[in-house]
């Protein structure tokens, strides 16, 4: 993760960041607190999303509602992603309260 714009940059309302995974690599099941934008730029990804997926290549893009479980999973390529939502997002796993805001976000 690569913080664009965000608060602790002198953003005021909204976090803007880019991904970049390896060749199939996963992230961790999660719940984000608000909508994300994502924007595929190159590769390819699938994101589960409530145990749909979502396949998504370069110019691709997927609105993830908040509060809804979701996992990220890189392409044979790996994949370079843009993602924005609003600053001050709090990120949890599903199951428990405790919820964090990224410092990617902050």
């Amino acid at each position: 993760m690569t913080t664009l714009a965000s608060p602790s940059q002198g953003g005021a309302t909204l976090a803007l960041w880019r991904v970049e995974m390896q060749p199939a690599a996963q992230g961790p099941v999660h719940l984000i607190d608000a909508e994300q934008v994502w924007a595929l730029m190159a590769g390819e990804a699938t994101i589960t999303v409530d145990s749909e997926d979502l396949y998504l290549g370069p110019g691709d893009t997927a609105i993830l509602v908040a509060d809804v479980p979701r996992q990220v999973t890189a392409g044979p390529q790996g994949f370079t992603a843009v993602v924005t939502a609003p600053a001050g997002a709090r990120a949890g796993v599903p199951g428990s309260t405790d919820k964090v805001i990224p410092p990617w976000i902050a």
